[in-house]
């Protein structure tokens, strides 16, 4: 299966087009490097105090290390130069940096820090917050076997080696040093330890274990503090990665004593958190809102993020069920939420940013009247269900039905294997990522557009080289001869492990697809209308199998060479499907630009969206794909064939 060098060299052109603005805009930095660059920043601002008073410095060695920290913050922002608001990052390191070497005000340094930290969680990935914690008493002896050496037994800093380390532990009953420190932050300093200090990383220990230490020495300081926390808009998500006075500064509305009483006891979060996943349209709003309030602040890479959380871990999850009710609302939300992103800049008009949130959050309590006025009736019910499944299987069985017949018609049965060994892979896979985003990590909807748009253009580019292929041989006078004479020697053990690797990529992302659209369907199912709903899962799963066995027995029946015709133009039309959905789902997550056509529409099924990257990436393939043809109509010679 040799792909000539035009066409590699094709190949390679167009796919490094789409790819290129997806890298660029990553940072240069990797996530353990992003987290440390916060862990500094955010301890500056705590033990700032320490070293300078008044403009005075009183501990030379502290002061030392702020100035250290600093320059390190300088010298790494300037490997940022590919990422997000780099820019806004360096001058903030900068200034910085030109505060403590002054000796500025407690004050100004932690204005730095705090906007220093949180540039740097803006292009950061996403974070995997704790899914559950330790009992408290579980905390607690697991402190005692841990920390108590430099930290004492009660947290006071005060453990029998504390007196021969520079810079104290942490006395972590100290109210104004833990208004200043994020649960984050505690989490870092206890997986990676700080660097001149005598804090080491706690590898040992596993997530759980260190999530379940830092919420409970984040909350000794807060110990007995109470409130009612059942109104409050702040998420598990809030508590963690912000500090109580960034919270009191970014989020007045607010209070601090429910601030301080979930610091205490997060237990409620936890709660929240769980009923959340069964209500997307309140995830939407609610990071909505959070955009809103970002932008207002001058945030605006904080709201673009929970811009795309309102879509992607919000209304993505209900677009299925809404479009049984009302498609065209469902496109109207779609739209206007994926064109808010672009508003969010400071060349925007706030009161026209802020009118559009308004439309948004109102079209979001229309679709939440239409879901709740009643459950989808069975019958709509029975479709939704068989719809989703077959949408998502067909493409998936298209691939795998290809591979199979290719190895049939080419006399390698024995291979067949490897097909196989593929998409039930992709089956394990699928079912072990959705259970461990249950359970173990969250997964968030930028992350799961990621993971669907790579694995999609890959599979794109090999559907397309192999495509290419096959077209090569559909003409072939000589075909036999091939077969005896190459086939032994193009199906290589490498090139089989390629095709088990294709097989997976296109069975994965819509096994973890389907899983994801059936989970929002649930929540529209009332506990009688399950059999419905698995009436669908049975109708779609008996209708895919009996096109997949059409689809072989009518490939088996094929002349080599039409069979070769036939199987080129899918292959080629599902890199072209493929190809745009990649293009959509890397919009979605906000990695390439999303520039609109001037009219609107899409083809899901085809993956046509309007879109200039996506139409003029599937322009490409068709132009490719007519060249191929073109070539292929030439008169072939025996010697040609043979040499394919």
């Amino acid at each position: 299966m040799r792909v000539t060098l035009h066409l590699a060299r094709l190949l390679l052109a167009m796919f490094a087009l789409t790819i290129t603005p997806v890298l660029a805009q990553q940072p240069d930095l990797n996530e353990q490097e992003l987290r440390q660059l916060m862990q500094m920043a955010e301890y500056i601002g705590v033990d700032y105090s320490e070293a300078v008073e008044k403009g005075e410095i009183i501990n030379a060695d502290e002061y030392a290390e702020m100035e250290e920290f600093a320059q390190l913050l300088v010298d790494r922002g300037e490997k940022l130069s590919a990422a997000p608001d780099a820019e806004t990052i360096r001058q903030e390191a900068a200034a910085l940096q030109a505060a403590i070497q002054r000796k500025a005000s407690l004050a100004e340094v932690q204005v730095h820090t705090a906007n220093l930290r949180q540039g740097l969680l803006s292009i950061a990935p996403a974070l995997s917050l704790p899914q559950q914690l330790l009992s408290v008493e579980e905390s607690r002896a697991l402190y005692q076997s841990q920390c108590i050496a430099c930290h004492g037994t009660g947290g006071m800093g005060d453990g029998p080696l504390a007196a021969q380390l520079e810079p104290a532990p942490t006395n972590f009953h100290e109210r104004e040093r833990a208004e200043n420190r994020s649960l984050l932050g505690l989490y870092d300093a206890i997986s990676n330890g700080i660097d001149g200090t005598a804090m080491t990383a706690f590898s040992n220990l596993n997530e759980q274990q260190r999530w379940s230490l830092a919420f409970y020495v984040g909350g000794l300081a807060f110990s007995g503090e109470q409130a009612d926390t059942s109104s409050s808009e702040l998420t598990l998500a809030d508590l963690v990665m912000y500090s109580p006075q960034v919270l009191g500064n970014d989020r007045p509305e607010v209070p601090a004593e429910i601030v301080a009483a979930l610091r205490a006891d997060p237990t409620p979060l936890f709660a929240k958190r769980d009923g959340e996943g069964s209500k997307p349209l309140d995830t939407a709003r609610s990071q909505l809102q959070k955009s809103l309030t970002a932008f207002q602040r001058g945030d605006y890479a904080s709201a673009r993020t929970l811009a795309i959380s309102a879509y992607l871990d919000g209304f993505e999850l209900v677009e299925g069920t809404l479009d049984s009710h009302d498609t065209a609302l469902r496109k109207s939300i779609e739209r206007d939420l994926l064109g808010l992103r672009a508003k969010l800049n400071t060349k925007s008009d706030p009161q026209e940013v802020e009118q559009q949130v308004a439309l948004i959050l109102q079209r979001l309590d229309e679709a939440q009247a239409q879901l709740e006025q009643s459950n989808l009736s069975g019958t709509a019910l029975f479709l939704a269900s068989l719809i989703i499944l077959l949408r998502e299987g067909l493409e998936a069985l298209l691939v795998v039905i290809a591979l199979t017949t290719i190895l049939i018609k080419t006399e390698r049965g024995d291979a067949l294997k490897y097909v196989h060994f593929g998409w039930i892979a992709a089956f394990i896979a699928g079912f072990a990522t959705w259970l461990a985003a249950q359970r173990l990590i969250t997964i968030s909807g930028a992350s799961r557009e990621v993971m669907e748009g790579v694995a999609a253009l890959v599979a794109a580019a090999v559907l397309f080289y192999v495509g290419y292929w096959m077209h090569s041989k559909t003409h072939a006078q000589g075909w036999q001869k091939y077969i005896r004479n190459s086939i032994d020697r193009s199906l290589t053990t490498g090139t089989l492990w390629g095709i088990a690797a294709l097989a997976f990529l296109a069975v994965y992302r819509e096994i973890f697809e389907t899983i994801l659209f059936y989970q929002a369907l649930l929540t529209q199912t009332s506990a009688g209308q399950y059999s419905a709903l698995w009436g669908g899962v049975g109708a779609a799963v008996v209708l895919l199998a009996f096109l997949g066995w059409a689809m072989v027995r009518y490939y088996a029946h094929l002349p080599i060479g039409k069979f070769f015709s036939v199987t080129t133009f899918i292959l080629l039309a599902l890199s072209f499907v493929l190809a745009g959905k990649a293009i959509a789902a890397l919009q979605e997550a906000a990695l390439i630009s999303m520039t609109p056509l001037p009219v609107s529409f899409s083809f899901d099924w085809l993956g046509i969206y309007s879109t200039w990257e996506g139409i003029c990436l599937q322009a490409a393939i068709l132009v490719a794909a007519a060249w191929i043809w073109l070539r292929g109509r030439r008169p072939v010679t025996t010697g040609e064939t043979v040499k394919a």
